[in-house]
């Protein structure tokens, strides 16, 4: 078309110069003529630009339209802690801005807890969400169900490098990748009254600060907590799996001189007038210092006031006079996809999941809710590093290990163990309590047969 014109104006243009030599009235005419021709020129290109702009639209448009008609009217359920469905409501209205192809999709957010969620669909998986949050030590347990469809290898190379290694490894069964990473704040650290608690450097110094006090110091000894003393003195407790979930092996020495040690100094700790099993400060009353984790951070603040204050886990002295770091587990939240027979509506949840969890929702989500980011970007902007409670945690995590996939008994087992600690054990000898730490290990082994 513009070698088309270019044509016009040239056969015109030289018109022009020949009528020139005719005299006066010629070159008025071939004057007239060139305007003409122009004008002509210009009108035809500025129809043939619109003409082009209206095709690039309409086709534009058509692939839209067969985008959206392929989408259209799939229903895909989505399960979220309930203080997130109003930001999570929020985002799939982004996500359709970004996806217009999914903007006549039917996204249903519905309030169930990452506690809640694995339960839930293990029950029924059928009935279940099609995309779910959920705390990394329910993978096995989800994928072994059938509940859990590997993470879309269009996103798996992305997924693995934007987010921390530990979190990553968390969402694995085998080396298969099943759940996107989404958060990176699930562990425990010191909360306390720093009107109270002056120096949170020692475990014995909190006690004895808080006895002195009359304030409560609260503690969970049951199983995702009574690690921090059996990981400090250098004990080990992970299970093997195989790529279907099941436990192949538990790797433990709890039956040994260092387990000793965490058991006694669980048991000195449980002595404590001012000691409270209990991990939940919506729950404490009178205390000056709690181990609790990154979602009770208002609770605190609002109890504490201008004395809130946050730590890494104190250290100890132990039995054999050495010193141990109190340890603990390290966690997440993933974002799990269910398997789904149509591959349309696979697509969608393989996407929405993605979006979901990208550096800028994360970051976003941590603005709304203070939910620590896995994103290893989010990790680093300066309002995340400027939160009290996460970078308390931040320090914690590097004496910690990342929390594997635990049988169900484990957690059960553990719970009878803490119970033991504040009633039984206080009066037994160390050859009794080396007695129960071997039938304790044992009935962990068994977990893997």
């Amino acid at each position: 078309m513009k070698k088309k014109l270019v044509s016009v104006l040239l056969t015109a243009a030289m018109g022009a110069t020949l009528l020139a030599g005719c005299g006066e009235g010629a070159a008025e005419t071939a004057q007239e003529t060139a305007e003409t021709v122009t004008e002509t020129a210009q009108e035809t290109a500025q129809e043939t630009a619109e003409t082009v702009a209206e095709t690039v639209q309409e086709t534009a448009e058509a692939v839209a339209d067969v985008d959206a008609s392929t989408y259209a009217g799939k229903e895909v359920k989505v399960w979220v802690a309930e203080n997130v469905v109003d930001f999570t409501n929020e985002q799939i209205g982004n996500f359709k801005t970004q996806y217009p192809q999914y903007a006549d999709v039917n996204f249903t957010v519905e309030a169930v807890g990452e506690g809640d969620a694995a339960g839930n669909m293990i029950t029924d998986v059928t009935a279940g969400a099609d995309i779910f949050g959920f705390a990394q030590d329910q993978l096995t347990r989800l994928v072994t169900a059938g509940a859990l469809e590997e993470v879309n290898p269009d996103y798996l190379s992305a997924v693995e490098s934007a987010n921390s290694a530990g979190v990553v490894e968390a969402g694995k069964v085998g080396n298969t990748l099943y759940a996107y990473p989404m958060t990176a704040d699930n562990g425990y650290f010191l909360y306390y009254d720093k009107s109270v608690v002056t120096d949170p450097s020692t475990l014995e110094g909190i006690i004895e600060q808080c006895e002195a006090a009359g304030k409560n110091f609260y503690m969970d000894m049951t199983g995702w907590y009574q690690v921090a003393f059996f990981f400090g003195t250098g004990c080990k407790l992970t299970y093997d799996t195989d790529d279907q979930g099941n436990f192949t092996k538990c790797n433990v020495d709890y039956a040994s001189d260092k387990g000793l040690v965490a058991l006694k100094e669980m048991i000195e700790v449980a002595s404590s007038s001012a000691y409270q099993a209990g991990s939940s400060a919506g729950d404490a009353v009178n205390y000056a210092a709690i181990i609790d984790g990154t979602w009770d951070a208002g609770t605190v603040k609002e109890v504490l006031g201008d004395n809130y204050a946050c730590a890494k886990l104190p250290t100890f002295t132990g039995s054999d006079g050495n010193t141990y770091q109190l340890s603990g587990f390290n966690g997440c939240k993933l974002l799990g996809v269910k398997p789904q027979e149509d591959a349309d509506k696979l697509q969608i949840c393989d996407d929405l999941a993605y979006f979901l969890t990208n550096e800028e929702v994360q970051l976003a989500r941590f603005n709304a809710v203070e939910w620590g980011p896995s994103n290893i970007n989010a990790q680093a902007s300066d309002a995340v590093k400027a939160n009290e409670a996460l970078s308390a945690l931040a320090e914690q995590f590097a004496f910690t290990i990342p929390q594997g996939n635990y049988p169900g008994d484990y957690w059960s087992r553990a719970e009878s163990l803490a119970g033991d600690v504040k009633d039984s054990f206080q009066k037994a000898s160390d050859e009794d309590l080396t007695k129960a730490l071997e039938a304790y290990q044992a009935d962990l082994e068994s977990y893997a047969k």
